[in-house]
Parts: C-alpha cells; structure tokens; sequence
C-alpha cells in the first residue's frame, strides 16, 4: 500500500514534469485571483500566471464580487502581464455599479485585453435594474486584427463601437439585453453568425444590420423598430423575430432554413408569409412556432 506521504510526493513530480505550456493552459480554467494565488506554491509558480492565455475575471456564481473588489487586483494583474497575448478573455459580474470609477476601470481593462491580440472576448453585466445606469463601453472604433468572437451582455454601446470595419478576424458577434438606442448601423463584413437577442434599439429609427457574409443570424425579443438587414447573400440559417415588418427584409439568396415565431403571425393574414417565401427563393425548411 502506498503512503499518503509517497502518493502525494508522486504528485508532486508529476506537475513537475509538465511543461510551462501545460501549466499555463490549467491556469486558464481559474479565475484571475485564483490563478495568481497559484504564484506562492513553488518557484516555478512564481510567474507562470502572467503568461496564461486564458483571463477569467468576476463571477455571476457563488463569491461573486462587487467591481470595486477587483481594481487593485486586476489593475496590477494586467500591468504585471503588460502584452502578453491572450487566447480568450471575459470579465463576468453580477453585481450593481457604484460609481464612474466602476465604468472607468472596466472599460480600462476591455480596451487593455484587446491590445493584448485576444481571439475571444466576453464582457457580461447580470442583474441590471430598470433604474440603474447601463454599463457604457467607450463609443470608440473596435480595431483589432485577431479578435474572432465578441459576446456582450447587459451592455450599452454606440455607434463607433459596432462599425468593425477594422476587425478582418471578427466572424462571431452575440449582443444580449444590451442598449442600441444610439446605434444605427451595425457593419461588418467579415461576420458569420451574428445573435441579437433581448436587446433594445431606438424608438424612432431603424438599425440597419450591413453583414453580407452572415450565415447564421439570430434576432428575437427586440425593443425599438425593427432593424433593416441589408443585403445577406450567404445566409443559410436564420431565426428572426420581425412583428409587422417584414418589408424591411432584404432577399435571402442562400437562406434554405428558417424559424419564425408566433408574435409575427395573424390569423387569416397570409400576407407576411407571402413576403417572407417572396424573400426567400430557395427555402426548403420553414419552421412556424405558434403560441395558442
């Protein structure tokens, strides 16, 4: 029978023989505070965290913290890291912002992690009250030449922001409950599946969505007008939710499968699915979801 003391020393050679890369991939699966502890348990440990590729920062789960909790953390958790370049990157709280100090520090840390070449990025605010102020990212242009896939939830952004014109890499966009009301166009060409989902526009202009390369799209529960899809030449899947307006939809070319929802539908009112089989020339799916 092996002891505890010679199991336990079997473990001990066992990390040892991982490689950095090993140990900096499993750092990935921590949270940020988490990882950093990691520094005190060897000499090799002392700075293999601020090379991990993978940031986990807040949580929406058990301990989850006040934004204020994690300034100083996080603040000398990037500079310590300096450019290090970042496989994937989300920040994560649920929790209420107390100040423009909170606004300022996130938006701090965003725009570092997008300097530090990220490939996927997800920024989410859970628990916004209907009286709290919406957590604003900067209305400044998105340049990067490797972000992939951007998730936003519980966000407000403008117009600059979601112009990715400079994002060649950017094919994943996903917008949850996020505040639209000063964006009117949202533009990339490099886009491939694109969800806007619970979200909230203007009340008196239309966004109008230019991604020609979209091939999977997704929109339902939307607040505000009905935003314009311009051309989607490749789409091939879509789920849309557009009650009474079904002029605004442009010709889906490649578009074979489709789900519409109840909300769109009325009764002895066949004029919205003429459109939508007008709009679709090669359909071969078409799914209706009623709520009687």
């Amino acid at each position: 029978m092996v002891s505890c003391s010679g199991w336990l020393a079997g473990v001990s050679e066992g990390i040892k023989s991982l490689s950095d890369g090993v140990l900096e991939h499993i750092l990935g699966f921590l949270r940020a505070e988490e990882a950093v502890r990691t520094s005190v348990l060897a000499r090799r440990w002392r700075h293999i965290w601020k090379s991990a590729t993978v940031l986990r920062v807040g949580s929406c789960g058990p301990g989850k913290q006040e934004v204020e909790d994690l300034w100083s953390l996080v603040n000398h958790l990037l500079l310590l890291r300096g450019d290090s370049p970042l496989e994937k990157c989300s920040f994560t709280f649920y929790a209420h912002l107390n100040s423009h100090y909170d606004f300022s520090h996130i938006n701090l840390w965003f725009w570092h992690v997008v300097m530090c070449k990220v490939h996927v990025l997800s920024l989410r605010m859970f628990g916004h009250g209907t009286d709290e102020p919406w957590l604003q990212l900067d209305n400044l242009p998105l340049i990067s030449q490797h972000l992939r896939k951007l998730k936003l939830v519980g966000v407000q952004v403008h117009n600059s922001f979601l112009n990715f014109s400079n994002c060649p890499a950017l094919e994943h966009l996903d917008l949850y409950n996020c505040e639209l009301s000063s964006v009117n166009k949202i533009v990339s060409e490099s886009l491939k599946r694109l969800i806007i989902l619970s979200s909230m526009g203007c009340s008196d202009c239309r966004i109008r969505i230019y991604t020609p390369n979209v091939v999977s799209l997704r929109h339902g529960r939307f607040e505000g007008m009905t935003p314009i899809l311009e051309g989607m030449p490749s789409l091939l899947e879509a789920s849309v939710d557009i009650p009474g307006d079904l002029r605004w939809c442009p010709v889906f070319t490649n578009l074979k499968t489709l789900l519409l929802n109840g909300y769109w539908y009325v009764p002895d009112d066949f004029h919205a699915l003429v459109c939508i089989l007008e709009h679709s020339p090669i359909l071969e799916k078409l799914t209706f979801e009623l709520y009687l």
